[in-house]
């Protein structure tokens, strides 16, 4: 690492002038990139060294996500090196920012989850603790969105280059994946023992990728997996083209269409894959026996995706390591803790025994004996049926992966103290009761290092420039900004940032669309998966309201707003892309009407990322945060708008509940359902959205435009939409909550109209963000659960 400018820019002339004469922005990335990484191997090398020498117990982090975003400007700031460059460069005649955009984001996740996962590793290596991320190589990523006469289209991610990766190949350490085979009995020194004969392999190989922690000290590993095809033998009985093309789709794409039995397969594959090799890896190297496991290893699995890790651990353990079944279990319960990370019930995974029965004859048998041996534990207890159906890991021919990860972990965690609490006394009420001390709450965090210090250097600076540096080491030292929330000085410079952070995002996305936007207006931001329960529906569904009153109110005539929706809708998820046609659609007639732009204007960033949140972020006025109550499990970009901030206007669910604790309801916008009246709609099935519609004019205005096709281009871009707000019952409340909404954006334009009142509500939300920084959560977790130890770094 360099400690100066002009040494920087000494060994970068050296450089550039050794490669090639034409000082292009290419060259200058490619340069720098190869500095970087230099810098970074030194610490990594020595990370490793430390925890080899020291030899205290390692997490590791399994998730079939990790959304990454964009390493090289992250790491520059992590290793402090970041404003030398930038200057150095400067000077140079380059620009770091232009640099900085030639580099692809890599496409290894899609929303929270996997931006959550990303945000532990910075903060575990952050912290100088020993955590260390397992998740998959996606060739292809999820895909990269586009949109085609308002519809989604999807396309491969073209992340992978040749050249300047971010992760380096170890084919030294690759690993053998055993699917389908033959379950036999075998003689054995100890006894009888089961072996999986006729398996058709898939080779593992590792790429590992440096995760640098603040001031670059500490870097730990992201490992991620990519499928080939094995050099053990194959099977005579199939094609090898079909083996060779089967494989390679393993690591091809995230989260593939599942609705038909061979997505089903290939999912089911993945996570085995992710599993099976993560597991073998932490086993093979570790310098300790067998039976000190658990005093040695943490592994957290990241949602139910992993949760084969449960009975895979214990094939490990039993046929590879000859332990008993007791000793196994043992060993695996004390081992692996669980994330759980939703309460909708269509998200909690569950399998068809038949195919995994198939495909991994093994680990069926484990998740037979785990659920009989769980069962006849239950014997003892008086335990009516629909309870013991609860409690049952297989039941009806159906694996419930989520029973099977509470069953098989020492620790469960919701990610939110709703959350948690809807957990233990609804979804998981059961096996609550039967595990009272293993359930507990850490609500998530964000890596403020990313979404604060990076996303808006502007920003950070007048921070630390009023309070000082500390903040960026103790994030809860932001409290400290309650002091200047009514300082005339402070929030003219605050008001002054937010204005060139609106004014840099519109000059993005201008380079790539045609936008013209006012950035005097309220940018009021919508940026997540597109589900029905986040309910973009309801946002896009009141700003056709607002039409019609603008329209026939001369009187009603607000201060403008650019409403701006981020997000993509899984490919065979016919709902959400319709709802993304309609906002596509909506936004063409409003934008191009002459009076309706004046007040109005709608922008859909298109492939909407990690790059295009860092824009959106630091930008926004109004942050949407209108999940249905006690369906939203956290949230966590609710947390980076609040403490770049913007304003939430949301509904009492998930992490907002503990938002609108820490910054005061009056700082916020609040409306909608509580979680309990939801939950007692449910449990009634009492909610009618035809006597809403038939009872009230403006509504049933709304739904016959709707109906129509007159916002949609058709009836049949809405059928799906109707048919979930009208035969399904509008089960995400949307036609409920909607009066409500429209209030709230009312007190929003009451709100604006007064600059400096608003500004100060800005600041008392950025005050209390603090405590929503994923070291705070990270730290929580590393005392009560995973019992990590800090190893310094050694300059």
């Amino acid at each position: 690492m360099f400690s100066s400018k002009e040494e920087f820019k000494k060994s970068f002339i050296t450089r550039i002038e050794s490669k090639d004469m034409r000082k292009t922005t290419e060259l200058a990335y490619e340069i720098l990139w190869e500095m970087t990484c230099e810098w970074i191997k030194e610490s990594w090398d020595r990370t490793n060294g430390l925890y080899k020498e020291n030899d205290e117990k390692q997490l590791y982090y399994f998730s079939i996500e990790f959304l990454i975003g964009r390493v090289l400007g992250q790491n520059l700031m992590n290793i402090n090196a970041y404003h030398i460059v930038k200057e150095g460069l400067d000077e140079l005649g380059f620009q770091l920012s232009e640099v900085e955009e030639l580099e692809v984001e890599p496409g290894l996740g899609n929303g929270g989850l996997g931006r959550l996962a990303a945000c532990f590793m910075d903060s575990l290596a952050s912290l100088q603790l020993p955590g260390h991320g397992y998740g998959l190589r996606y060739k292809g990523g999820l895909f990269t969105q586009h949109f085609v006469n308002g519809y989604q289209t999807e396309q491969p991610t073209e992340w992978i280059q040749e050249e300047h990766n971010a992760d380096a190949r170890r084919e030294d350490l690759a690993i053998d994946i055993p699917y389908y085979g033959d379950v036999q009995l075998v003689m054995g020194i100890d006894g009888l023992k089961m072996k999986v004969e006729n398996s058709e392999w898939v080779k593992a190989v590792p790429y590992d990728m440096p995760i640098v922690g603040a001031n670059g000290g500490t870097v730990n590993t992201l490992r991620l997996w990519q499928a080939e095809v094995s050099n053990l033998p194959f099977p005579g009985d199939k094609d090898y083209l079909v083996y060779e093309q089967e494989t390679a789709k393993i690591t091809d794409r995230l989260y593939p269409d599942d609705s038909l039995e061979s997505g089903k397969i290939l999912r089911l594959k993945q996570q085995y894959f992710l599993c099976s090799a993560s597991l073998q890896d932490i086993l093979n190297n570790r310098s300790f026996s067998m039976e000190k496991l658990p005093e040695n290893v943490a592994i957290q699995i990241n949602d139910t995706h992993p949760a084969l890790a449960v009975p895979e651990l214990m094939r490990l353990l039993i046929d590879d390591h000859h332990l008993t079944w007791e000793q196994a279990w043992d060993i695996t319960t004390r081992t692996i803790s669980y994330t759980n990370h939703t309460i909708l019930e269509e998200a909690m995974e569950k399998w068809d025994s038949r195919l995994i029965q198939s495909l991994l004859p093994r680990v069926y048998t484990i998740i037979e004996e785990i659920d009989k041996r769980f069962k006849e534990s239950l014997e003892t207890q008086t335990i009516d049926e629909e309870t013991f159906r609860k409690l049952s890991i297989i039941e009806n021919g159906v694996i419930k992966m989520a029973v099977l990860a509470v069953v098989g972990s020492y620790k469960v965690n919701g990610v939110a103290k709703l959350h948690t609490e809807i957990l233990k006394k609804r979804e998981m009420k059961e096996l609550n009761e039967q595990f009272p001390n293993k359930f507990h709450n850490k609500t998530n965090g964000i890596a403020h290092r990313r979404w604060l210090v990076k996303a808006n250097q502007e920003l950070s600076g007048l921070i630390t420039e009023t309070i000082g540096p500390r903040w960026i080491e103790e994030p809860e030292r932001l409290n400290e900004l309650h002091y200047f929330a009514q300082n005339h000085s402070f929030l003219q410079d605050f008001q002054a940032i937010k204005t060139l952070k609106k004014e840099q995002l519109l000059y993005h996305l201008q380079r790539n669309e045609n936008i013209i936007v006012d950035s005097a207006s309220i940018f009021d931001i919508h940026i997540k998966r597109v589900h029905g329960y986040k309910r973009q529906l309801m946002n896009i569904m009141h700003i056709q309201m607002l039409c019609d009153r603008i329209k026939q109110d001369s009187t009603y005539r607000p201060h403008p707003r650019t409403f701006f929706f981020g997000g993509k809708a899984a490919p065979s998820y016919h709902f959400a892309k319709q709802v993304i046609k309609m906002i596509n659609t909506v936004a063409v007639k409003v934008n191009n009407d002459p009076l309706l732009r004046k007040h109005l204007y709608i922008v859909f960033v298109e492939n909407y990322n990690v790059t295009q949140a860092e824009y959106l972020i630091p930008a926004a006025d109004v942050s949407e945060q209108i999940s249905t109550a006690s369906k939203e499990a956290s949230g966590t970009g609710n947390m980076k708008l609040m403490m770049n901030g913007a304003l939430t206007i949301g509904t009492l669910d998930g992490a907002n509940v503990e938002i609108f604790e820490q910054a005061g309801q009056e700082n916020a916008f609040v409306f909608g359902m509580r979680a309990e009246e939801v939950m007692q709609y449910e449990k009634e099935q009492s909610y009618d959205p035809k006597e809403i519609i038939n009872s009230d004019p403006e509504i049933k205005k709304m739904m016959k435009q709707l109906v129509d096709g007159e916002w949609t281009e058709g009836k049949e871009n809405v059928d799906f939409i109707v048919g979930q707000l009208l035969e399904d019952r509008d089960p995400y409340f949307v036609l409920k909550d909607i009066h409500s909404y429209s209030n709230a954006h009312e007190r929003i334009l009451a709100a604006y109209a007064n600059p400096v009142k608003w500004a100060e509500m800005c600041v008392k939300n950025i005050a209390a963000s603090g405590i929503f920084s994923s070291d705070r959560t990270i730290q929580q977790y590393s005392n009560d659960v995973w019992h990590l130890t800090k190893i310094p770094s050694v300059y």
